[in-house]
């Protein structure tokens, strides 16, 4: 599903500068951007750049600072190597990385060259925050299916892009400053790729929804992009016995004081080698707001209209909570143990009501039961919230992606009963190349959201009349999604 850097690829990368035959900078190999030459990957169909740095290195001083200016390079810089993944822990098949020198994203066209400037799509990856990597994403068929730039960032994750300590300027918010410097970026170099820097969509999915949300909600954002696609990750999103999505600074600052780290001072902390840090890489999973990148609660944000107010899409899968449940109850859940579960996740005030409204099928496994009421209690309702929030102030358009016969993208899940249908992330491998086959359903399921997404990108509007457009093989249409979510009953709790 992914390219590995091995060992050469990471020698080469510390050498990415390298001269490049003049002959091969006409045919659109090579662009100048504001800090230096990049040479790329070129096709018959597509071209793309990698390892472009965005920020300085967040090493030493700048770890745990706001990224910093990247310094200009002479000669040509070595494009065809991906984007390094941020440091992080193994998780769901993504691999661990020890790398803090991450700034960096990647840039793809169609080869073709244009007069007129193309739409520009910034893609930021999802992973709970303390996960995943820009090249993971093969873009080429929303850049070329699109006539598109699409552009791919990394962003400090974890303990390095969300950590907070007393006394630490701008903790608990660098890696959404991260991704404010990529979009800086973009405004200075799109034309460069023959993008219009006058019309960018940022789009992400889960943490990368939530931090498109960070964005609609942060000042500093205000002018870099023009819309904005949500994908399975609401403004108030408060996951089931964990909490908000968003944490005050200063409870930030005191959760990074009591880590055992063994450090006083912040400058000790600078000090420690990636891997101690990585020791407690995925308690800091919570962007902190009252930063300068984020000073208000996405929440409230939403709640009150303090958001940019552009053409926005949100959208969710139909079944998100089945990969949850199965990742934390891999084995099957008595339903003896079933109303226990409920008021574990979601309280002993609500445990009877969410019974009674969610009974057990007599399948003998609980599992199923929990993860409709994490569907529609966690997300699908919260995904309505954030539809109706933002429409009062802005254009807001609607999709539930309800294919139950997607194949998993994540490897070694347990068995789960009834499958894990459109499942968390499921419409991934609609959007990028993920190598995974589609039947020939799916891929015209495939070519509908690739033109619907490109369509909003370009005016605003995703092509359809529904409030929420259900997208499935076979079943393109209206979603009665609210009765569907029961989310009048959501409402009332």
């Amino acid at each position: 599903m992914r390219k590995q850097l091995t060992a050469v690829v990471a020698a080469a990368m510390a050498l990415a500068i390298t001269q490049v035959p003049a002959q091969a900078q006409g045919d659109g190999r090579v662009v100048k951007t504001d800090k230096g030459a990049v040479s790329g990957t070129v096709t018959e169909t597509y071209r793309t750049f990698g390892n472009i740095p965005f920020a300085a290195a967040p090493v030493g001083e700048n770890r745990w600072r706001d990224p910093q200016p990247v310094q200009a390079w002479q000669g040509v810089r070595d494009g065809t190597l991906p984007s390094p993944d941020c440091a992080q822990t193994e998780l769901l098949g993504q691999p661990a990385s020890q790398t803090e020198d991450c700034l960096y994203l990647n840039v793809t066209t169609p080869a073709k060259k244009t007069a007129k400037p193309r739409l520009v799509l910034v893609w930021i990856h999802g992973g709970g925050f303390v996960s995943g990597a820009a090249n993971i994403y093969d873009a080429r068929w929303l850049a070329t299916k699109n006539d598109a730039v699409v552009v791919t960032i990394n962003y400090r994750l974890g303990v390095f892009g969300f950590f907070g300590y007393p006394g630490l300027p701008e903790s608990g918010a660098f890696g959404i400053a991260d991704q404010q410097a990529a979009l800086q970026w973009v405004q200075r170099n799109a034309r460069a790729f023959g993008g219009d820097a006058r019309n960018v969509t940022i789009f992400g999915e889960s943490a990368g929804g939530l931090s498109v949300c960070a964005q609609l909600a942060s000042p500093q954002a205000a002018g870099l992009f023009h819309k904005a696609i949500i994908q399975s990750g609401p403004c108030a999103m408060t996951f089931p016995g964990v909490g908000p999505g968003w944490r005050a600074r200063e409870e930030i600052e005191q959760l990074g004081a009591a880590q055992p780290l063994g450090c006083q001072d912040i400058a000790c902390l600078r000090n420690l080698p990636v891997s101690k840090l990585l020791e407690v890489h995925n308690v800091f999973a919570t962007p902190a707001f009252g930063t300068r990148a984020l000073p208000v609660d996405p929440a409230l944000a939403q709640r009150t209209g303090r958001m940019h107010r552009v053409p926005t899409l949100v959208g969710s899968t139909h079944d998100e909570g089945t990969l949850f449940i199965g990742l934390i109850m891999p084995a099957p859940v008595p339903e003896t143990a079933y109303r226990a579960q409920i008021a574990g996740l979601y309280g002993e005030n609500d445990a009877d009501k969410i019974v009674a409204r969610y009974p057990v099928n007599g399948n003998g496994d609980a599992r199923d039961e929990l993860a409709t009421v994490m569907s529609d209690g966690s997300w699908a309702c919260g995904t309505d919230e954030t539809r109706q929030q933002l429409s009062r102030r802005t254009k807001v358009s609607g999709y539930e992606f309800a294919d139950v016969t997607v194949p998993m993208i994540f490897p070694d899940m347990p068995e789960f009963p009834g499958g894990y249908k459109a499942y968390h992330a499921s419409e991934l491998p609609f959007l990028f190349d993920f190598g995974i086959p589609l039947t020939p359903g799916q891929q015209k399921l495939s070519d509908y959201m690739i033109a619907a997404w490109g369509r909003f990108a370009r005016t605003g509007d995703p092509g359809w009349r529904a409030d929420v457009q259900s997208l499935a093989p076979g079943a393109v249409g209206p979603a009665d999604f609210v009765k569907d979510h029961k989310c009048d009953f959501w409402g009332q709790l």
